[in-house]
């Protein structure tokens, strides 16, 4: 019992998906757990060029949560990565991914006035009959 060193890997997931991540196994009583880090999807985009590029996104677009866990009997295969460039990508990535979500700024009344559903509606139905 306990988690593995953490590693990069690419993973099939039984339901089709290939993703990469920084992977820890652990093994929890009777079954085997991964925990992904930051788990990303990367697709290949060709231009009307013939170049070719690739679009990485994150595995699951609406949530804000960075660590999942997936259990081993939902995987198809794993491969460890030792691709450096596969590497760099996933960390450019998540350091940018990092960096977006810290200038986020928590609304504050310095910011401009904040009013409750009522009253907004109050003003601008005066501000429309006015015009």
């Amino acid at each position: 019992m306990g988690i593995e060193e953490e590693f990069y890997a690419t993973i099939k997931l039984k339901s089709g998906e290939e993703i990469f991540a920084k992977v820890a196994a652990s093994e929890e009583e009777d079954r085997t757990l991964l925990l992904l880090s930051s788990p990303i999807v990367i697709s290949e985009v060709k231009t009307k060029n013939k170049i070719i590029g690739y679009q990485v996104e994150p595995w699951l677009k609406t949530t804000t949560e960075d660590m999942f866990i997936i259990n081993m009997d939902d995987v198809l295969t794993l491969s460890e990565s030792s691709d450096i460039e596969m590497i760099m990508v996933y960390q450019n990535y998540v350091r940018q991914a990092d960096k977006e979500s810290s200038n986020y700024s928590k609304i504050n009344r310095r910011m401009g006035y904040i009013s409750n559903v009522n009253d907004a509606k109050e003003i601008l139905e005066k501000i429309f009959k006015s015009s």
